[in-house]
Formats: structure tokens, sequence, C-alpha cells
């Protein structure tokens, strides 16, 4: 395949070898905030069975028909392989600004080549040591990363060959994710044990989102959270969704996306 000139297509992966930390909602909160921001995006979802993210971007597009609000909306599409995601990147790379991927939660070779094209990785985590281990093999004693867990040598095997084909320096974000509101020793050691491994890995680490209810309501339209002020959008604004979209502005904030 024939690169994207990636001084033109910027492209997001959102990726994770495990299920169940809301890769999608943060991919597709990712799209709405960059569409917000006037930018052109393709989307690119690698899973194609459950095909969170195209459903998504499906269901955004039936409302914006059903109801004649005029949404920014993003080019989708499914690939199901290698061959497939080849083929769709460089199509969608000739046509916008941005492309985010997201990935399937588990070993896969599409997923695998999708890191090989990220400008920006973003990796969302559960709040738990089993999360983390995918990143760094912690000493049951010391809690010291003894060594790399399988998720951090994969990226840092793409991180060499980018670096051997001249091409810059892949950005890598981790972000703990659906944390729950409540407090817990727990979530404060995995804080603490994800800020050394960040050290020892070089990766940054960004806001999560909380575990909130407002992300899987709003399935069905196809709406995020950057969509709730627009007029024509019949939401009343709860402290929750204020919260949760303060969430996603502080990760945008932090990829460089401007406000709306």
């Amino acid at each position: 395949m024939k690169r994207p000139d990636m001084t033109e297509t910027r492209i997001y992966v959102i990726g994770n070898e495990k299920g169940g930390t809301g890769k999608s909602t943060v991919a597709f909160n990712l799209v709405v905030g960059l569409l917000r921001a006037g930018q052109s995006v393709g989307c690119i979802d690698l899973d194609p069975r459950q095909a969170t993210l195209a459903r998504l971007a499906e269901n955004r597009r039936a409302f914006a028909g059903r109801t004649g609000t005029g949404l920014p909306e993003p080019e989708a599409e499914i690939a199901d392989g290698p061959e497939a995601l080849d083929r769709t990147l460089s199509a969608l790379a000739g046509r916008h600004d941005a492309v985010v991927i997201d990935t399937p939660g588990r070993p896969d070779p599409a997923a695998r080549d999708a890191h090989s094209h990220a400008d920006v990785l973003i990796t969302p985590l559960n709040d738990s040591h089993v999360d983390l281990d995918l990143i760094g093999r912690l000493d049951p004693g010391t809690r010291d990363a003894a060594r790399p867990g399988v998720y951090a040598e994969l990226v840092w095997k793409q991180r060499m060959m980018r670096a051997s084909s001249g091409r810059r320096a892949l950005t890598w974000i981790v972000m703990l994710n659906r944390v729950r509101q409540v407090d817990s020793h727990n979530t404060r050691e995995v804080r603490e044990l994800l800020r050394n491994l960040a050290r020892r890995f070089a990766f940054d680490i960004a806001p999560g989102f909380g575990e909130r209810t407002i992300f899987r309501e709003m399935f069905p339209d196809g709406l995020a959270l950057m969509d709730l002020r627009q007029p024509g959008i019949e939401r009343t604004l709860s402290m929750s969704h204020v919260a949760a979209r303060n969430e996603v502005r502080r990760l945008l904030d932090m990829l460089g996306v401007p406000p709306v």
C-alpha cells in the first residue's frame, strides 16, 4: 500500500487487545469532536461482527434524516482483514483530514496492521491490574514492571519500524476508562502503577471517561457528547451529561483538537 501523506491526513488508532474497555465509545466521541472542529473525517471499523463504530455512524445518519437535524457525519467503512484495511485507509486518507480506526478487543492481524499506520495511538484501559498486565508485567512483590507486557511489545515494535523507515514518531496515549465515580484503593493504586509504566514505556496519560449511562443512551441516535448543545437535539443536560462532556473535551484538548 502507498502510505498516505501523514502531513495531510492524521491517523488515529484506538487500540487494545482486550475487550470491554470502551474503545468504540472513545473512537466515536473523537470522530464527532474532530467533525465539530471543522475537519473532514473518515472512520474504519475493524470488527465486522460487532461493527459498533459503523453502527453508530449508521444510526447518526438515520437520526439526521428522521429529525432534519444537520449533523456533521463521517465517512464510515468496515474493513475485514489487512488487505481490506489497506485499501480502505488509502481511499479515506486521500479524501479526509483525519481517519479514526477502531480495532477489535482481541489479537487480530488487521489490528496489528492498523498500529503500523497510526500517528496517534489511544489505548483505553479499565482500572484493573489485569488490563495493566498487557502493558507491564508487574513483579508480585515490588509491583515494579519486571518486563513489557504483550501489548507494550507490539507498540515498541511499531515504533522501531517507524524509526527505521524515517517516519515521524508514534504518539502513544493511555487512558483509564469506565472508571466508577466512587474512589477506591484499587483505582488509586492502578493510577500510580500507570504513572510508573508511563515513565518506563514512554506514553502519555489522558483523562478517561467515567462509567456513565449517557454514553450508552445515545447509541440508538448515533449522538456524541459534543452534539448535545446543537439546536434541534432535544436533550436536557444533567450534571452527569455536563461532566461527561467535560471528560471528552479534556481528551480532545490533549490531542490538540480545537473547540467548536
